[in-house]
């Protein structure tokens, strides 16, 4: 077990939808994705293996990326480079990836769907700016006969497939942490609460996770939703918040991601706070492991990107050349979408990113180097938490 594992949250915590990639572990790094999936059977055969079924379509094929925004660091900096990395070595360097990011447009993004379909694309990967808008461009894709994954959100509509991270048990990390953090003084503690924008599904099921871990623990005295997860929403949201319970009465915040988090700390501090109170995050950005380093930002979900990609990418191309028996192997778990369909889902592990586990999560798994993170501004902080 890996030096973090001990701080995953219990994988029995709660049981829906468990599978078997599920029940060999809820919190690993990169560095071990490819033993973890191999040994539950999953990614025996993908890469390079053979397969019963009759190919539809050889090394020479398209798969279509659509990204949701490029205010979240990962989806540019790492899921897109990491997908097309993947599709090029499943594909001895002949697969190509033709992508696009919507910039929290959901027009700009169905636009670049029917632009995909037209392109002809052999699948589709999304990331839906709405699940909702999306579906009817989905519905063209299948009429088209070109299979969609969704990716990291639920879209709606006709989906083969979904990889993503059990956004429930992320919601339960950041609660959990929160309560965690508040120790004795958490029943009477006042709260708010950021979540993220309604037309992304996987808000609902952050929010989920959260309130399982917060409610009766901790007292919420303001909710917001955020606006396509726009920073400067949630900044204008936490003033309100700071006028409407006062500075000093609020004892931390939970921010369903770290774009988010910044934004919260931002208005904190601009209000005169002495010091922060605990703040989540999720996506481990740069910014925010930088923040977590100094004190101004208690923790945030580190999520996979590489498992998660390379999952997608897997998904993608064994659906298109036909190889049913890896691509039944990398679905084994399942999640229902708004209509009630079973859809068959890759759900990656996630962990709580503190400044005690830096070393152990993000380091290893090379997402960043400690130059990136102990820059001048953080030199000191970095040598308080041993991080060299």
């Amino acid at each position: 077990m890996l030096p973090h594992a001990r701080k995953a949250p219990d994988v029995n915590a709660r049981t829906p939808h468990k599978t078997a990639v599920r029940r060999c572990a809820i919190a690993l790094t990169a560095s071990a994705s490819a033993l973890l999936l191999t040994s539950c059977g999953v990614l025996d055969s993908v890469a390079g293996g053979s397969s019963s079924a009759t190919p539809k379509r050889g090394n020479d094929i398209t798969v279509g990326l659509l990204l949701p925004d490029k205010e979240t660091t990962r989806f540019e900096k790492f899921d897109y480079p990491l997908i097309k990395k993947r599709v090029a070595s499943l594909t001895e360097n002949k697969g190509k990836v033709r992508y696009a990011n919507a910039e929290a447009s959901a027009a700009r993004q169905n636009k670049q769907l029917e632009e995909m379909i037209a392109a002809k694309v052999d699948v589709l990967l999304v990331d839906a700016v709405d699940a909702k808008t999306i579906a009817a461009g989905i519905e063209k894709a299948k009429d088209a006969d070109i299979p969609v994954i969704a990716y990291d959100r639920l879209a709606e509509g006709p989906i083969d497939a979904y990889v993503s991270h059990d956004n429930e048990l992320v919601g339960e990390v950041q609660g959990r942490a929160l309560v965690e953090a508040l120790g004795s003084k958490a029943s009477t503690s006042r709260i708010v609460m950021m979540n993220g924008s309604l037309a992304d599904p996987n808000t609902a099921r952050f929010k989920q996770g959260a309130l399982s871990e917060l409610d009766g623990k901790v007292v919420i005295a303001k909710q917001y939703d955020t606006r396509e997860w726009l920073p400067e929403v949630a900044k204008t949201n936490m003033e309100k918040a700071i006028k409407s319970i006062g500075l000093s009465r609020i004892a931390a915040v939970y921010s369903a991601n770290d774009g988010m988090a910044g934004a919260v700390i931002d208005a904190l501090k601009e209000a005169g706070v002495s010091k922060v109170p605990p703040v989540t995050g999720q996506d481990a950005d740069l910014p925010a492991v930088q923040r977590i380093v100094s004190g101004e930002q208690y923790m945030s979900v580190y999520k996979s990107f590489l498992l998660e990609a390379n999952a997608a990418a897997d998904m993608a191309v064994a659906r298109v050349q036909g190889r049913s028996i890896e691509f039944d192997a990398l679905t084994r778990d399942t999640v229902e979408n708004p209509a009630g369909d079973r859809i068959p889902s890759s759900l990656v592990p996630v962990v709580a990113l503190t400044k005690d586990n830096i070393e152990e999560t993000v380091i290893r798994d090379g997402v960043y180097a400690v130059d990136d993170i102990c820059t001048p501004e953080y030199e000191a902080d970095c040598e308080a938490i041993g991080l060299e």
